[in-house]
């Protein structure tokens, strides 16, 4: 599933009146995001448990990042409508819509969080929220429903299914082990080609009846199967290494993600840390499928060279490749992963890993001269926190 047109945020506005009151009380709902955020998930879960057994991440509820991550993209589109200045959540919001659309997520679960996440802020925030404050606050998160189910109504009219349609069960015909921690997966089954750096949600029912998802790049795939890689880090993929063998049946969703590697003729730079590497895998085969001329550099970032788990398959894609290199930086060498010490001017950038890992590439991509930098920098966080990310 996927659009080129990205949601259209700056259509959106708040009356005057509502403005000023959101503005005015923006300071306490940042101060208190955290205690709304889980005062929000608590209700929700109480009245809805379904919920959080069968859609939401079990692990990041647990951790705090997701409920976070929420509250946070609602001021976030808050501050935008009132000031000027701020930042367009535009990309926030797209990387939302795909997120939703790989979960399956409808229109008539919209109303489940407005009604709890308007109970949490009044509550939270007392008196301050006076029926004037809570009817501004409840525009803003309509606001941005709005347009969150117009990009999501795109998305999946992308590849002719109704929403929520995406689930398909696929057989899982091969599993490989690429490091101790890293497995790969081929899934067959009927589902749809997937753009170059999208992801899958996969399902699986664990022994206490959950029905839990979790996102995976696919590295290569067709109208007719999907190959993950996967990182043991949680229940999912625990219960996928140990309990999911060829032959099994489970669930994957139609193929999503806002990180995609746009066609054109800049030099492409690929950037990765750890299991980021995943999505530059699916980039470098399509690069190869399509014998592209494009100069092509890869630098990839682990915590040693036993732990790089797709380093063949990388290599022998650089290898076909014409105008292809790649450079690895391994932080048991002490070695740190930096940019700008590579020509990387006028090229579309695709940077993928953990939060920190971002920020330090972002930071030293922001130290080169404009002549050096390049056209355009995207990427994708292996996290929840990823929507806050601009």
């Amino acid at each position: 599933m996927y659009v080129s047109t990205p949601p259209q945020v700056k259509e959106q506005r708040l009356s005057e009146e509502h403005a000023a009151l959101v503005k005015a009380t923006l300071p306490a709902v940042g101060e208190n995001i955290e205690t709304i955020a889980r005062n929000f998930y608590e209700r929700m879960f109480t009245a809805h448990p379904e919920l959080l057994r069968d859609t939401f991440n079990r692990g990041n509820q647990k951790s705090g990042a997701q409920q976070k991550a929420l509250a946070a993209s609602v001021a976030t589109f808050a501050t935008m409508l009132v000031d000027p200045e701020a930042p367009d959540p535009v990309h926030m919001l797209n990387r939302v819509a795909h997120k939703h659309v790989s979960l399956g997520i409808v229109e008539d679960q919209y109303p489940i969080v407005h009604e709890n996440l308007m109970a949490a802020i009044g509550e939270v925030l007392g008196d301050a929220v006076t029926e004037d404050v809570a009817d501004a606050w409840s525009t803003v998160y309509w606001l941005m429903a709005d347009v969150l189910l117009n990009q999501e109504e795109e998305l999946y009219a992308s590849d002719d299914v109704k929403p929520g349609d995406v689930f398909r069960e696929v057989e899982v015909t091969d599993k490989q082990s690429l490091t101790e921690n890293v497995t790969t997966y081929t899934l067959r089954g009927d589902l749809v080609k997937p753009r170059p750096g999208q992801y899958t949600s996969i399902g699986v029912v664990l022994p206490d009846g959950a029905r839990q998802l979790r996102q995976y790049s696919i590295v290569a795939g067709d109208e007719n199967f999907y190959r993950i890689a996967v990182e043991t880090d949680g229940e999912v993929s625990n219960h996928l290494k140990q309990k999911v063998d060829t032959g099994d049946t489970i669930q994957a969703t139609l193929a999503a993600g806002d990180l995609v590697l746009e066609d054109g003729d800049n030099p492409v730079v690929l950037i990765s840390s750890g299991i980021g590497s995943t999505p530059i895998i699916g980039m470098l085969s399509y690069l190869t499928r399509t014998q592209s001329d494009r100069k092509i550099t890869c630098l990839v970032a682990d915590e040693s060279e036993a732990t790089l788990a797709q380093k063949a398959e990388g290599d022998s894609f650089v290898e076909q490749l014409k105008n292809a290199s790649v450079f690895f930086s391994y932080r048991d060498h002490g070695e740190m992963l930096k940019p700008s010490e590579h020509d990387v001017a006028g090229a579309d950038v695709y940077i993928c890993g953990g939060s920190a890992f971002l920020q330090s590439v972002r930071d030293d991509l922001e130290t080169l001269p404009a002549d050096q930098a390049p056209a355009v920098i995207r990427y994708e966080l292996f996290s929840p926190n990823d929507w806050l990310v601009n």
